[in-house]
């Protein structure tokens, strides 16, 4: 056993070394900035090769829920072009300081664009906007309203009701004026709704100065990180600021440092849970509790889950947390944690803590996790560390997931009765009934919490990591209320790092 935990740690610490090796190592020269615009102040990173004399400038704007350091490889090759690439975050994104608005961010947006050309740090003549998602609807928008001398939008947000997307899913209320020369590139992997969208900002300038691409086997997401995006978007550039350089491919040494240092850090996380939540043998408690069936969990959650999609439906959630559109999600969590508790009050007066509950492990072990991989993702790929108007919100989130979790618990029951990965499926699959009524919310009642359906995935991973690291906590104190408030600590940390503050 000593052996095993002795090889689990070296590999561990070998996969955190080469992911920090790969990367932070750069080509490039990056300087990051405060850009005061007047109207808000952008943290903005400024990047270009090294040693060579720069041909024009690129404003590349993220998406929602983003941030420019996940930017980079697009970044990157155009900057093999020999152009100067600022890549903002936008407010309540990244580092930037809120409240994030689309309005707002549009603004903030166009406001410098407008001081990098009055200050002279870039001609109209040679410039290019792009943007990704929100960012792509964005450029598109300000491009029209600045002379620049294109614009380039990968997956732009759809800004039209049509091809499926309802009025109440758009970022955009209307298209507005579009550039007069603009590139347009979608994924064969992306919903048909976006695609169509795209398409659709073409065909409405049939002059010749906007093209449409479509890349095969791309989805949203993939598209920042394609090389075949990337040399469509270089080529379109070259041809429109008449440079030299043909542009070359940025390593992906960058993602796959950030891979394989969430692995090693995937490898002591068993473990160190284990050491810190886990007490001697003779200080075990007995884990109380009787689970219930599955069939009937599973009618129960949904039953809640509707419900409290319903209410939603009639009453707002009040923004307590002030985060765009997490509060809906918090709101929800909520109400759904509070009736399934209520359905199960007898066993809730059994699970409530005691002296030796472990706690206290929990909570440390949690906030230890989160900063752990949050630091990790903010060195590698993703600005993922919390800034301070961010962790105000923290203990509003964490109360208002925590009645869900602690029902959660409540209904598995102990760990004797579902043990390893019959737990894990049985858990999971009542976060599927919850999630699936998310999605009946949005697409039958209407929410328009367009987030909730576009993060799934994303969901999907954290929640899988997360429910396994609560059956480790469950295992090892024995307790439903040390293991909700584990869950629920790094759910709403999540939530943190993903949604954009308002």
């Amino acid at each position: 056993m000593k052996s095993k935990k002795t090889s689990r740690a070296i590999a561990s610490i070998l996969l955190c070394g080469l992911g920090a090796w790969l990367s932070l190592s750069s080509p490039y020269r990056e300087k990051t900035y405060l850009v005061n615009t007047g109207t808000c102040k952008l943290e903005t990173t400024a990047i270009e090769k090294r040693e060579t004399m720069t041909q024009g400038t690129v404003v590349l704007f993220h998406g929602i829920c983003a941030n420019k350091r996940i930017m980079s490889y697009l970044a990157r090759g155009f900057a093999e072009q020999n152009l100067r690439v600022y890549v903002p975050d936008f407010p309540g994104h990244g580092h930037s300081a809120g409240p994030f608005s689309v309005e707002r961010s549009e603004e903030c947006g166009e406001a410098l664009v407008r001081k990098l050309l009055a200050s002279g740090l870039a001609d109209p003549n040679r410039m290019i906007l792009v943007g990704h998602s929100m960012g792509g609807a964005i450029a598109l928008r300000v491009g029209a309203r600045v002379p620049v001398a294109g614009v380039v939008a990968p997956s732009p947000a759809p800004m039209k009701a049509a091809h499926g997307v309802s009025p109440e899913m758009l970022l955009f209320k209307d298209v507005g004026p579009l550039p007069k020369h603009f590139l347009v590139i979608s994924g064969t992997f992306e919903p048909e709704g976006m695609r169509g969208n795209a398409a659709d900002l073409v065909s409405s300038r049939p002059d010749g100065t906007a093209r449409y691409i479509e890349i095969p086997r791309v989805s949203h997401v993939s598209m920042i990180f394609s090389s075949t995006v990337l040399h469509a978007a270089q080529d379109w550039t070259r041809q429109t600021l008449q440079v030299t350089s043909v542009g070359g491919t940025p390593s992906l040494r960058q993602l796959y440092g950030a891979i394989a240092g969430l692995a090693g850090l995937l490898l002591l996380a068993n473990p160190f849970l284990r050491e810190i939540t886990g007490k001697k043998e003779g200080q075990r408690q007995g884990d109380a509790g009787t689970p219930v069936p599955l069939g009937r969990m599973l009618v129960v959650f949904a039953g809640a889950a509707l419900l409290a999609v319903s209410l939603l439906h009639f009453w707002k959630p009040v923004p307590l947390v002030r985060v765009f559109q997490g509060d809906y999600l918090a709101t929800f969590f909520l109400l759904a944690g509070t009736l399934l508790l209520f359905s199960r009050w007898k066993a809730l007066w059994e699970q409530l803590p005691r002296k030796s509950s472990g706690a206290l492990g929990a909570v440390v072990g949690a906030l230890i996790i989160f900063l752990l991989f949050t630091a990790w993702f903010e060195l590698s790929l993703y600005e993922a560390w919390l800034t301070l108007a961010k962790w105000a919100r923290f203990p509003f989130l964490f109360v208002m997931l925590l009645p869900y979790h602690f029902a959660e618990e409540i209904f598995l029951g102990p760990v004797a009765n579902r043990k390893g990965w019959r737990r894990l499926a049985a858990a999971f699959s009542l976060r599927i009934v919850a999630w699936a009524a998310l999605t009946l919310g949005l697409f039958y009642l209407h929410s328009g919490e367009i987030l909730l359906a576009l993060l799934a995935p994303y969901f999907v991973l954290v929640m899988l990591l997360q429910r396994r690291g609560m059956d480790i906590v469950r295992e090892e104190t024995g307790s439903a209320a040390a293991t909700a408030v584990f869950g629920a600590i790094l759910l709403a940390g999540f939530c943190l790092v993903i949604f954009p503050i308002t």
